[in-house]
């Protein structure tokens, strides 16, 4: 039995609307990025983009666990001399730009090339619950519903708890 490629005619693109609101970076990126991939699909082939588009709304809102806040740097040079410059991912987050958080975690699971570069740009995020993509139609993806670990609940004492008496 040989093993099928698809073919860049018989590749169906949907439009997904993720909301943020609550859910965990890391968990919702990985989602995202077997999205954009296209590894949710029978018709997976490596060398194609046959994934989805993505819409991130609610960036803003994204939550992280631990102390990642904090201690989570991030670094870039400017290009002149001792221009090397720092920044936290709770500084990210509470910035001018929220969404390039998600962008950037979602960009670090996907490969690095020409492939992984066009299927970057299916993905759109934006820091607030409007996006301009009514038009597609996107269908919904509850991640929260999947796994109770995909959203962040209320802290107790340095325990997750949902909704059960104080342990």
């Amino acid at each position: 039995m040989k093993t099928y490629s698809a073919k860049p005619s018989e590749i169906e693109k949907k439009w997904i609307l993720i909301d943020a609101d609550g859910l965990v970076l890391g968990r919702m990126a990985a989602e995202i990025a077997k999205i954009l991939r296209g590894k949710h699909k029978p018709l997976f082939t490596p060398h194609l983009d046959c994934g989805d588009n993505v819409i991130v709304i609610n960036a803003a809102k994204v939550k992280v666990t631990g102390d990642k806040l904090a201690k989570r740097k991030f670094h870039w040079h400017t290009g002149y001399p001792g221009g090397i410059k720092e920044r936290s991912l709770g500084e990210t987050l509470s910035g001018r730009f929220p969404e390039r958080a998600i962008v950037k975690a979602v960009e670090r699971m996907i490969a690095r090339g020409p492939l992984g570069r066009r299927q970057m740009r299916n993905l759109r995020a934006y820091a607030g619950a409007d996006h301009p993509h009514a038009a597609q139609q996107p269908e919904v993806l509850d991640l929260a519903a999947r796994n109770s670990k995909n959203t962040r609940v209320k802290e107790h004492k340095g325990r997750r708890t949902q909704g059960h008496p104080a342990v």
